[in-house]
């Protein structure tokens, strides 16, 4: 057996007993997605060195390869254990909450045990020292993590029974842990935690900004959450980035790349029936209906509007002047949970610097949306995401060019053309 993504070639037959744990643990460490965070641009496999963007200043991810003098090969089970669920390093200092510890607090022993056996045994050891945070001074001292650990992080499982055969059990036990899902899609609160970490509280999973992205409500809200999918559609989703309602964009690109795609088709459907269970934040919201008042506006060019003139020239080719794009190639606007969001933040992401679908096994095709920053002032990019936020159906805020303009400059955007 080969086993592959930074991996040691692994020669066993099949019932050998080391051989089925090395394969247990790398599919754990897919459905983690640890090489998202651990495995830097360019670089060698789980050798760190990712720069991740925090409120305080950037950390880099460290080295987790068996490599004795700069990754972990010198942890003990116990010392690996620590650091993944406890949220502790060898050397007893707290990790950065951006290890999601307090997601992989709720994983089983034995799955921490077959992580332990992959890393050690079925990754190779990669030679690259640390990086240091850039985080400055007082920030940077350790010891207030350790009051934030006692604070918020959950209490760590004891050995439980699997709960593989039970579906909905299956599909919490993955997203509430390995897949660390609230990580992204909870909101954060005064401390920079999550604000929910299970599903006894309507904020779990309930939306939440990471890298400018709104990492969209998991919920089952009808308007901004997945009220409106199938369980076919979220496993559609995440197993190929794609959908009849949307498309990947943001960090869970990467997450379906590296991680969804590669899980099995159970676990997928796991997955997809325990977010069916989430109860909707809004629970009084009414469904969204189609009108077509817009698209005949656009057709007959009765709408003089900036919005509407500036989604002509640039988004109907694609998006169509319907709202409704070309399904699983070109995402609808009509009726988007994303569309809809309160929070614009990813629509003017996506606009200022465009957006692309991974290449999966099950839908290779790549297509990318161009961005636009370099040609469309702070104003148009308001009006025509207003526009489009307020027809064929959407019901959501106007953006403003005040939003607009934070954004262009939280992601680095080309300085709006001068007219």
């Amino acid at each position: 057996m080969t086993v592959e993504g930074g991996s040691a070639p692994q020669t066993a037959a099949a019932n050998d007993p080391q051989a089925q744990l090395l394969k247990q643990g790398e599919y754990l460490a897919r459905a983690a997605d640890c090489a998202a965070c651990h495995t830097a641009p360019k670089g060698k496999p789980f050798a760190g060195g990712l720069p991740i963007a925090s409120p305080i200043g950037t950390i880099y991810s460290t080295n987790i390869t068996p490599d004795k003098d700069t990754g972990i090969g010198n942890y003990s089970l116990e010392d690996f254990d620590k650091a993944v669920r406890h949220g502790i390093a060898k050397n007893g200092s707290t990790l950065y909450p951006a290890m999601p510890y307090t997601s992989y607090a709720k994983v089983r022993p034995a799955d921490v045990k077959a992580l332990y056996a992959y890393f050690m045994n079925g990754v190779q050891p990669v030679s690259q020292a640390n990086k240091a945070t850039d985080i400055p001074w007082p920030m940077s001292m350790r010891w207030p993590l350790s009051l934030w650990r006692k604070m918020f992080a959950p209490a760590v499982v004891a050995d439980a029974a699997s709960t593989d055969n039970d579906p909905i059990s299956r599909g919490r036990y993955l997203v509430e842990g390995l897949a660390h899902c609230s990580a992204c899609h909870t909101p954060r609160g005064f401390a920079l935690q999550e604000k929910a970490l299970t599903d006894d509280s309507t904020a779990f999973l309930s939306g939440g900004v990471v890298d400018n992205f709104l990492a969209k409500n998991l919920r089952g809200d009808v308007t901004d959450g997945l009220g409106n999918w199938s369980e076919g559609d979220i496993t559609a989703f995440l197993k190929s980035g794609r959908n009849d309602h949307s498309a990947v964009f943001g960090g869970m690109t990467d997450v379906v790349q590296h991680s969804t795609q590669h899980m099995s088709d159970d676990d997928l459907a796991a997955i997809a029936k325990y977010l069916k269970t989430l109860k909707p934040v809004d629970p009084n919201a009414k469904a969204l209906a189609y009108d077509d008042t817009a698209a005949k506006a656009l057709r007959v060019g009765s709408d003089k509007s900036n919005g509407a003139l500036t989604f002509l020239d640039n988004c109907a080719a694609c998006h169509r002047s319907t709202g409704k794009g070309y399904t699983q190639t070109f995402p609808t606007l009509a009726l988007s949970s994303t569309v809809n969001s309160v929070d614009p933040t990813s629509l003017i992401h996506i606009v200022l610097r465009g957006a692309e679908m991974p290449s999966t096994k099950s839908a290779p095709t790549h297509y990318a949306m161009p961005g636009f920053d370099d040609r469309l002032t702070d104003q148009d990019v308001a009006d025509v995401l207003t526009f489009v936020r307020s027809s064929w159906g959407n019901k959501a805020p106007a953006v403003t060019a005040a939003q607009v303009a934070k954004v262009r400059k939280d992601v680095a955007a080309a300085p709006q053309p001068q007219r």
